[in-house]
């Protein structure tokens, strides 16, 4: 038998076994993934309550209601504005307090552990901490405002339609910054300072410097923080849900929210699966997208 058959042999029979190796995992992903998500596409034409054993089809009913509904387009809209205001703020921090801690000779071990423990919190948690911090009798962003003889401007944030979401908003940022962080200092550390060196001979100062040799360089941190930022802000619910629970009014609903607001607190399965596609339909265009604008963008850099 030559070496080539031995090969093949060898080869067969790791084929053989690999199967056993791959079936516990495919038999969970079937029963938790795959049924679950058909079961889902057959509910969203259904008008199911979710607890009834009365599923009764009816069509196209329920994406129709959501190309109609002035509550939908309220939540599309402000689900829109978290999205961009969270990917641009989230990575402006995030890069900024990469290149600090990056900077810093001492205890940097330190800074990166502060700028990435509110990452470590739940939403939930950080949710009850940030109700503190802007309660309007005891919260310290108004007390300080007092202190600083700026009572004038006292709100309550979370009360306030005009508000409300912007305070959600930085609460978010302020919470994952430091996720991002951690990846965009991973690319900064994997930049040669030979190339700054050179730069920097060549007359470039600190700014020209990060324009056209750090931030270019940077391209693959980028894209996957900027995927990320928007997949999550995209799925934002903790925050609201704890926060503000929607409101006041509807001022706060985003997509997710709503879809677990009509689905388990107004006994309607059906639409808030309906609106659960429309969701990930929304997520995945999305995501195509960015993947394809943000790869081209590291082609050309």
């Amino acid at each position: 038998m030559n070496a080539t058959a031995v090969i093949r042999k060898k080869k067969r029979w790791w084929q053989s076994y690999a199967i056993w190796f791959i079936l516990p995992a495919f038999v969970l992903y079937t029963l938790f993934v795959m049924i679950p998500t058909f079961n889902s596409i057959y509910l969203s034409f259904t008008s199911w309550d979710g607890i009834s054993e009365n599923v009764r089809y009816i069509g196209f009913d329920n994406f129709k209601e959501i190309w109609e509904s002035p509550r939908v387009h309220n939540a599309l809209t402000n689900t829109i504005i978290v999205a961009v205001a969270l990917v641009l703020l989230e990575n402006v921090v995030a890069l900024v307090l990469a290149i600090l801690v990056d900077q810093v000779r001492w205890f940097r071990n330190l800074f990166r552990s502060i700028f990435y423990f509110p990452v470590l919190m739940s939403g939930i948690i950080m949710g009850f901490i940030w109700m503190i911090i802007l309660n309007y009798n005891f919260g310290v962003v108004n007390q300080l405002l007092d202190m600083t003889g700026l009572s004038a401007i006292k709100t309550d944030w979370l009360g306030n339609p005009d508000f409300a979401l912007l305070s959600i908003i930085l609460s978010t940022v302020w919470k994952a910054s430091g996720y991002y962080m951690i990846i965009y200092l991973a690319g900064l550390q994997g930049i040669p300072q030979e190339l700054l060196e050179a730069a920097s001979i060549d007359g470039a100062g600190k700014w020209k410097q990060f324009r056209h040799v750090t931030f270019p360089l940077l391209a693959g941190a980028t894209t996957v923080c900027v995927m990320l930022s928007m997949i999550n802000s995209l799925k934002l619910f903790d925050q609201i849900a704890v926060m503000t629970n929607g409101g006041p009014g509807f001022a706060t609903e985003t997509l997710t929210y709503i879809i677990y607001k009509v689905a388990f607190g107004e006994g309607r399965q059906g639409f808030g699966t309906a609106l659960a596609i429309v969701l990930f339909i929304l997520i995945l265009i999305i995501s195509l997208i960015q993947i394809r604008l943000l790869r081209k963008r590291e082609v050309e850099m």
